[in-house]
């Protein structure tokens, strides 16, 4: 699964990337992004990208209330098209979630969870972009949350040592086809990223913490740590 993640690059940079306009998200580097807070996402519409804020953990039509059920952050590959939660969405509200990289755990005899800092190899990729799908809920009372989980697969052969899951890292190439922008196929990029696109290393348990947010939560701990 993916349950943290960063992303530090600008608003304005984003724009650019995505050729997007963004509206009311929150513009400063975010070291340790948890459920349940507000995610930047990248939506297709009327012929135009706009990157919007969206409560991570989406919300099936049918909850009264956000936690009437699971919180449901990921959404699987090999069962979203079937899924009731998530079927509607797979089909016709789907979005890209930028990220600079994600947190995963490993289980360490004497050690408890050791936590992986996983992003980007290449200097000058700074920002992917998760395959998401989105819902728009509305409570009995009227408010109204826009939500989102993320898409995983099976982890490639390079991460699957530290977790069996991944993101589904969708290339900018195909961010046309995955938005619903350029024909159909989308099922066919839900699939482990290309075993060179990612790198890790491990960082502090301070990220652990949902509170914990500073740049020291991504540098890489000592080789002897």
């Amino acid at each position: 699964m993916c349950g943290r993640f960063t992303l530090t690059a600008p608003v304005a940079a984003l724009e650019t990337l995505f050729e997007a306009e963004a509206g009311d998200v929150t513009d400063m580097p975010r070291h340790n992004i948890c459920p349940t807070q507000d995610i930047a996402v990248v939506v297709a519409h009327a012929g135009a990208r706009h990157i919007v804020p969206m409560r991570w953990g989406f919300i099936p039509r049918w909850y009264k209330t956000p936690s009437d059920g699971p919180l449901l952050i990921n959404a699987r590959s090999e069962t979203i098209a079937g899924k009731p939660a998530f079927r509607d969405a797979c089909r016709t509200r789907r979005c890209l979630i930028p990220a600079s990289g994600f947190y995963e755990w490993t289980a360490t005899a004497g050690k408890g969870k050791e936590p992986w800092y996983i992003h980007p190899a290449a200097p000058d990729d700074g920002v992917i972009a998760f395959a998401g799908v989105w819902q728009s809920w509305t409570a009995p009372e009227g408010k109204r949350l826009v939500t989102a989980a993320i898409v995983t697969t099976a982890a490639n052969e390079s991460l699957a040592p530290v977790h069996h899951r991944m993101p589904v890292i969708v290339a900018p190439e195909d961010w046309a086809l995955w938005l619903g922008e350029a024909g159909k196929g989308a099922a066919t990029l839900m699939r482990p990223a290309p075993e060179d696109l990612l790198t890790r290393h491990r960082v502090s348990t301070r990220v652990n913490g949902m509170k914990a947010e500073d740049p020291e939560l991504i540098a890489p701990l000592p080789a002897t740590a």
